[in-house]
């Protein structure tokens, strides 16, 4: 507790007063530390003992922004302009800085007149992610200390940079060596016997004189900053903001930076990242788990398999630390596979996304063996082989004699019934499913497959070492495809048969990245491999027999497996991952057309848009139906972090509401008609919750899965 408030401390080093922030957990701008802070500067403004004044919070957090529970609120008028009064205050004021300084943490911190950190700190303006711009000033003082270019690339990605990266761009004054806050205070008392001015960031315009004589250059850095943003309105308006900072004054670029900000925050895009926001730490919570179930704790991993997948998840581990063995079935494959991870760690270092020598030191974590036996070591154990259910029940009989009581028996299967796999042993409370997306190592999702039997505390541990391992966790019951790969079939059948019906691959997959997704549908069959599925029907002898697989059957049959071949649905350049439309192609469905007896006939884009997105919303009722998924809006948050579902879309649920259940449904049920599809008459939950007028966010826990 404070002395100023329960949020704010202030005490006095000598000539030097030391205001700190205390509101846990990271220091959140709200009210009552906002309130606090201007009570503690009235009370020294007019104490002549003082010289200076530092502004701090606590180790792990100087300020970690506004607190988001805020918006859409009535604001609270605080008795004074917290901002305002800090740049006006008649003394230094020194920004403290230790664990990190984001959003409006930062932005306090370049009102301040200094600015120390410490090592490993981070520093950021990530409102972007939540389809907003910094509206308190960030994209005005940031290209004053780190220059326009530096400061747009900050600004549009949202991603935080480093202490050392900070003090060569000019936003910190010094790197403290020294232990928290002590070291401030000393530097701080050197400051003031040098004679310390008070150095407003406002007034500076020396970091933005070189676009001023040639604009060109922050449009040019912007081009391809927007395109990672996929056009969303914040980066948009991130762009708009920092050139305000260039070409206007001070106050008039503040102005312009407001009202955008007032302007996202009320539509559509920022509610939906904010609505993913608050689902993603909601999809952590497991209706039926009592809070008194403890995570165990895991200090050693296996991974059975070392292919692309299993080389990707052990990176995970190895990533955080986690030590983890590699079993595989020969050394051969067991070469091929850490040649694999360390080739992707090389990678990572030249693009600079990991520091120079982290590969020897994460590959270190990483082991491999032919030996199976090296599975009782481990407290967690994931299974990464073939789709193929007599394989996994064999590998999880195995692992039942050998590993040791009490580890976690998990499978990462995309759709296989877990419970099935679990029978397979007489421990099934300790058997879950962990989904991983591909490339394991990069992709956030994991959804974790809840067995009948799966007890809460491998439940909760999944869950933790999920998070541990920087993933997104969600929780589904067992259903095949469980709720991603579910709601994915469905838009891959209405993409085929739009195909056979008169549409073309790139007609189809423009929708889609109009619509914000990366890639549509095709595209996306041609980067995983058209030959995978392929070779699974020529073994059942089923090629070139259903309807729905025509196009495909033909595409391998003509050797055109994908990228990899250089052909699939586009053929690509050599050295290329660019699709590129290709008459052949067009050829080879016009006469699977044919075959099926099908008529070709002219396809909008309103109707392809509707036909990939609506079954998409209609399958998702009806897993909430089935309580396959828990919430509504799990389902939004694996197909955000999974499938590149537009984050500012929110998810396909948030989505159905956006558009209004009744509108969702009446669309629905004239597509089914006009198609002759009954698969597309809408579900029974859109029926009900457009009867009542309420939308999937008013649903809430369906049930446990």
């Amino acid at each position: 507790m404070g002395n100023i408030n329960a949020v704010v401390d202030l005490r006095q080093d000598g000539d030097i007063a030391v205001i700190q922030m205390q509101n846990a957990p990271v220091n959140a701008l709200g009210f009552d530390l906002r309130e606090g802070v201007l009570a503690a500067l009235r009370k020294i403004k007019d104490d002549a003992s003082i010289k200076a004044v530092i502004l701090t919070g606590t180790e792990r957090a100087f300020s970690g922004g506004a607190d988001i529970t805020e918006f859409g609120k009535p604001p609270r008028p605080t008795s004074g302009n917290l901002f305002q009064d800090l740049e006006n205050f008649g003394k230094p004021v020194i920004a403290a800085i230790h664990g990190l300084a984001l959003g409006g943490g930062l932005e306090l911190a370049m009102v301040c007149h200094y600015r120390v950190g410490w090592p490993n700190t981070r520093f950021g303006l990530p409102e972007v992610k939540l389809g907003l711009i910094p509206g308190a000033g960030g994209t005005q003082r940031l290209p004053r200390l780190i220059g326009p270019e530096k400061a747009l690339k900050v600004i549009v990605t949202g991603d935080p940079i480093g202490t050392d990266e900070a003090k060569a761009e000019g936003l910190l004054d010094a790197v403290m060596s020294g232990p928290f806050p002590d070291a401030a205070v000393a530097w701080t008392r050197d400051l003031v016997a040098k004679g310390a001015t008070l150095k407003k960031v406002r007034d500076r315009d020396e970091r933005l004189q070189a676009v001023r004589a040639n604009p060109k250059q922050l449009d040019d850095a912007a081009g391809a900053l927007l395109r990672r943003a996929r056009g969303t309105s914040a980066a948009k308006a991130c762009l708009a903001a920092v050139k305000a900072a260039v070409d206007k004054p001070f106050d008039e670029g503040l102005a312009l930076e407001r009202k955008l900000f007032t302007d996202l925050v009320g539509g559509d895009e920022s509610r939906a990242q904010r609505h993913i926001f608050f689902a993603e730490r909601e999809a952590l919570k497991v209706p039926d788990v009592p809070a008194s179930v403890k995570p165990k704790q895991i200090k050693k991993a296996v991974m059975i398999g070392g292919g692309t997948m299993g080389g990707g998840i052990a990176m995970n581990f190895a990533n955080v630390g986690i030590p983890v063995t590699i079993v595989e079935t020969s050394d051969d494959f067991l070469k091929r596979g850490l040649g694999r991870v360390s080739q992707n760690y090389k990678i990572a270092e030249e693009r600079g996304s990991m520091a120079k020598g982290e590969t020897e030191k994460r590959m270190a974590l990483i082991e491999g063996t032919t030996d199976f036996n090296r599975v009782a070591e481990a407290d967690i154990i994931i299974e990464a082989v073939f789709e193929d259910m007599d394989l996994k029940k064999e590998i999880f009989a195995r692992l039942d004699k050998i590993a040791k009581p009490g580890a976690i028996l998990a499978t990462n299967t995309s759709g296989l019934n877990v419970d099935e796999i679990a029978s397979a042993t007489k421990r099934p409370q300790d058997v879950v499913g962990m989904h991983f997306f591909s490339p394991a190592n990069v992709m956030r999702l994991l959804e974790i497959v809840r067995g009948a039997k799966t007890s809460h505390e491998t439940l909760v541990t999944a869950i933790d070492i999920g998070r541990k391992i920087g993933k997104v966790p969600a929780v589904v019951g067992i259903c095949e495809g469980f709720v991603g790969n579910r709601i994915l079939r469905r838009r891959g059948e209405q993409a085929t048969k739009m195909l056979l019906e008169g549409a073309l691959p790139h007609q189809v997959d423009d929708v889609m990245v109009e619509f914000g997704f990366p890639m549509g549908p095709f595209a996306m069959g041609d980067l995983a491999g058209l030959d995978i599925g392929y070779q699974a029907r020529k073994a059942k002898g089923n090629v070139g027999k259903e309807e729905r697989f025509f196009i495909v059957d033909a595409l391998v049959g003509a050797g055109r497996l994908g990228q990899k071949s250089g052909s699939g649905y586009y053929r690509y350049d050599p050295g290329s991952r660019a699709p590129k439309h290709d008459p052949e192609v067009e050829k080879i469905i016009v006469e699977a057309s044919k075959k099926a007896g099908i008529t070709r006939r002219e396809i909008s884009k309103e109707e392809i848009l509707d036909r990939l997105v609506l079954p998409m919303l209609n399958e998702g009722a009806r897993i909430l139906e089935e309580g396959i998924a828990i919430r509504a809006s799990d389902i939004d948050v694996i197909w955000v972090y999974g499938y590149g579902w537009p984050v500012q879309r929110g998810g396909p649920m948030f989505y159905a509401d956006l558009l209004g259940v009744a509108n969702v449904r009446d669309r629905l049920e004239k597509l089914a008609a006009k198609v002759g599809d009954e698969s597309l008459k809408p579900a029974p939950l859109i029926v009900q919750l457009a009867k009542e007028g309420r939308g999937f966010g008013s649903t809430g826990v369906r049930k446990a899965a």
